[in-house]
């Protein structure tokens, strides 16, 4: 696909929400060699305004019809978790690029099924585990593989991931049977990050509990019952040796509501934040040398920000950053954004963090049957 334009089909655009009106459709616009010429939603009337509103030449209420078409050569599958399967099945059967959302399955049985079927297929499968692209965790990757901390002894976060409040197109989120939950989510996605920049986790002890009994829909005031885990505290080893410990809570504070710190034998860092999902909230990144008495912060070089700052704001920016490297490994057959393999591996640690908790056991880990983009 060297000198040709990418064709993308969008699954699961509505013309007034969602996450791909929002972010998909403007971060794929920032590239020339994007053209977005399909979307679907269930309703013929959504999905003809999508198009309209958008300037979007096809417009289905068949996501069969999408997938089959042969003006179609990347699916973006932008829905709730537990279609994410299906759907993705479809494209790569059909023998289409696939881009799908984080979670990639509803759980790890899920996600090993979708991994094995994208490897039969002369295709190439992409998650949305955007967290790594954010140009704040590629310069913190950066300073430690530098070595600016020296040796990393310890990382440690306390952070609140929010989804108490939610509206009504969420709301299922609170549910844990449904796979997109806290865990899965904001912690998923950060720990994703964070592993990224530090290596991955070798063994974990967790604790999980649901402690709130409701969650609210913001435009209502609907309570909704809560089954997903609401407290969510790890410890464990990274591959390198490092001691990690993380508390995630479901909610908001009028205090920090995420701060992340790594820990070396030269130096430290310090990441705050407003909010427990890194790519949803900007990162104050402060520094300090074991020689110095105070924590400088440090700006994040220009050369991470791919894509200009000023076009896009917030999430959308940071997809845009991730559509950069899909873009370039399908052009150039590169391996830079995270791929089916990835999610299976933060997969694993989200199954080993709940067979933790409820065996009360410490799970050990090994990805060697799997490859990480780097």
């Amino acid at each position: 696909m060297k000198n040709e334009i990418i064709r993308v089909g969008i699954i699961g655009v509505d013309p007034n929400r969602g996450w791909a009106s929002l972010a998909h459709i403007p971060a794929i616009r920032q590239f020339a060699e994007f053209k977005i010429t399909a979307l679907s939603n269930p309703s013929k009337e959504k999905a003809l305004a999508a198009a309209a509103k958008f300037n979007i030449a096809h417009a289905f209420d068949d996501v069969n019809d999408l997938v089959q078409s042969s003006e179609v050569d990347l699916v973006v599958i932008s829905v709730k978790v537990p279609f994410h399967k299906e759907l993705t099945a479809k494209a790569i059967k059909a023998g289409k690029h696939v881009y799908c959302e984080w979670p990639l399955g509803n759980g790890l049985i899920e996600a090993l099924q979708m991994q094995e079927l994208a490897e039969k297929q002369p295709i190439q499968a992409f998650v949305g585990l955007q967290s790594q692209t954010v140009p704040s965790i590629s310069y913190i990757k950066h300073l430690v593989k530098d070595g600016y901390v020296g040796k990393v002894l310890s990382t440690s976060i306390v952070a609140f991931g929010g989804m108490l409040a939610t509206d009504e197109a969420n709301a299922y989120t609170l549910d844990v049977k449904n796979g997109a939950s806290l865990l899965t989510i904001s912690f998923g996605a950060t720990i994703h990050a964070v592993c990224h920049c530090l290596g991955d986790f070798a063994s974990v002890t967790a604790t999980t509990a649901t402690v709130n009994e409701y969650g609210i829909v913001a435009a209502s005031g609907r309570r909704v019952p809560i089954t997903m885990e609401d407290q969510i505290a790890v410890t464990g080893v990274l591959e390198n040796g490092a001691v990690a410990s993380v508390h995630y809570r479901a909610g908001q504070s009028v205090g920090p509501n995420f701060v992340w710190e790594i820990n070396g034998t030269d130096g430290d860092l310090i990441i705050t934040a407003d909010g427990g999902h890194v790519a949803f909230y900007p990162l104050t990144i402060k520094a300090a040398k074991k020689t110095q008495d105070h924590f400088e912060i440090v700006d994040v070089p220009e050369q991470y920000y791919k894509i200009p700052k000023h076009v896009l704001q917030g999430p959308a920016y940071h997809l845009a950053q991730h559509y950069g490297l899909v873009l370039n490994d399908l052009k150039e057959g590169t391996k830079l954004a995270p791929r089916f393999g990835d999610a299976v591996i933060r997969h694993k640690l989200l199954d080993a963090i709940q067979k933790s908790s409820v065996t009360g056991q410490r799970q050990y880990l090994s990805f060697n049957a799997v490859g990480l983009t780097k």
